[in-house]
């Protein structure tokens, strides 16, 4: 049997130029902080499902998770933004967090509706799942333009918000691509800015809904029965009837159809509605050049954010508070508050020299005296042979005895004594008395 080819996880054509476009776009993290309920938690998927696929859709938070920690790991994986959503005393929060040195945005969540809620208020339902293989487009709404009169919180806001999408680029981008719109809108009155998350649908145009349906070839509301996508014509006695005549009811026209100007309230859209497709989009029958009707399906989440608090810098490293809803200070004690930042930021600047002059030290210190172990090893290794080859060398002056010599001197001496053995007489051991044992 041949061995299987695993190359489902390679990215092949279309993905891999996919890939090389979100390159530089700026990606994010969405998590929950502290104890938050069920809805806030499905507030951060539906969340995740708005900023697809430049985020951490399955990511995992944990009980023993902190803010710090997320802030450590995601400029290492070239994450650009935090979303962090968690629950105060008064409402649910919002901070939004430019990495890795900030602007740092505080939000009030007034009001929010999940996209479950949505779709059940919706009277058409959305299928889910090709809509979000590309980036939604970001438009900006009712924002002032720059001028002296206009808040300077406001352009940062603005700024803030666009930067969380990939920028437009209308020269490379594909139509087939633009799926989605995310609404971002200011509120004047209340002061607040309103989120909205829309799917992009074209319709045939100046054509009744009767019509509509006979061109996209699916039923409005299938059954079990009729799971294809054919209608159900069994009821109707003629195709006039279907096309021209609503269900159940009489006509408004004296003949019992519907006249011109009866029908032209279900066609879809009118002249300011109606586009020419500048290139193929997906969906049934839409070509380059024809005319369709564009049309927008909410499918939430839905807010409604307060701004509570500008701030420099990150949590934790937090500099000087740009704007606060609440609190307002003077030009003396912005100033004192902006020399007291200053005077932090220089002091952990010295600090963190410190730090490193003092690795940078002990590491050349560490590095000196393994050089040093090194170098006294090497010269005991060298003593040591030395002592050796002198120890293994013969010495030229040393004398050295024959061994003929050796057994004459040892036989001379052997012969002196045998002639004292003679002349002095032989001392015997006693003997020692037999004892021999009987049988009583």
């Amino acid at each position: 049997m041949a061995r299987r080819r695993k190359n489902r996880t390679h990215l092949k054509g279309a993905g891999v130029a996919a890939r090389h476009a979100n390159d530089g776009a700026p990606k994010s993290f969405i998590i929950k902080h502290g104890q938050v309920g069920s809805s806030v938690t499905q507030l951060v998927r539906d969340l995740r499902k708005v900023m697809e696929p430049n985020t951490a859709s399955r990511l995992k938070e944990r009980n023993r998770n902190k803010l710090k920690d997320y802030l450590t790991m995601a400029p290492t994986l070239g994450v650009t933004h935090l979303l962090a959503l968690t629950v105060t005393d008064v409402a649910p929060s919002l901070r939004m967090v430019r990495l890795p040195a900030g602007p740092t945005l505080s939000f009030r969540v007034e009001r929010y509706s999940l996209m479950k809620d949505i779709l059940k208020t919706s009277r058409s339902s959305r299928s889910m799942g090709m809509e979000y293989l590309t980036a939604p487009l970001v438009i900006l709404a009712s924002f002032p333009p720059p001028s002296p009169e206009t808040p300077p919180h406001l352009p940062l806001l603005m700024k803030s918000f666009q930067s969380l999408f990939p920028p437009l680029s209308p020269n490379s981008m594909s139509l087939s691509n633009c799926r989605r719109i995310v609404l971002i809108a200011y509120n004047p009155d209340r002061g607040t800015v309103d989120f909205r998350h829309y799917v992009i649908t074209v319709k045939p145009y100046g054509v009744s809904k009767r019509v509509r349906r006979v061109l996209e070839g699916a039923p409005k509301k299938p059954s079990a029965n009729h799971s294809s996508g054919f209608l159900d014509l069994g009821n109707e006695k003629d195709v006039a009837d279907f096309l021209l005549r609503k269900r159940g009811e009489p006509a408004p026209g004296s003949d019992g159809y519907e006249s011109a100007a009866s029908s032209a309230s279900s066609a879809a859209g009118d002249d300011g509605d109606a586009v020419s497709l500048a290139d193929d989009y997906v969906g049934r029958n839409n070509k380059k050049g024809q005319k369709k009707a564009v049309r927008l399906s909410e499918v939430g989440p839905r807010m409604e954010l307060r701004l509570i608090k500008i701030s420099e810098g990150v949590p934790g490293r937090e500099g000087a508070v740009l704007y606060h809803e609440f609190v307002k200070k003077s030009k003396a004690e912005a100033a004192a508050l902006k020399a007291s930042h200053v005077a932090k930021e220089r002091l952990r600047k010295q600090r963190r020299e410190e730090q490193e002059s003092n690795v940078q030290r002990k590491n050349a210190e560490k590095e000196q005296g393994s050089r040093r172990n090194q170098e006294e090893a090497a010269s005991d290794a060298e003593a040591d042979e030395s002592g050796q080859e002198a120890h293994d060398e013969w010495d030229e002056d040393e004398e050295i005895s024959e061994v003929g010599d050796s057994d004459d001197e040892h036989s001379e001496g052997s012969g002196n004594d045998d002639e004292e053995s003679e002349d002095e007489p032989e001392e015997r051991p006693p003997t020692k008395k037999v004892r021999i044992r009987g049988k009583r």
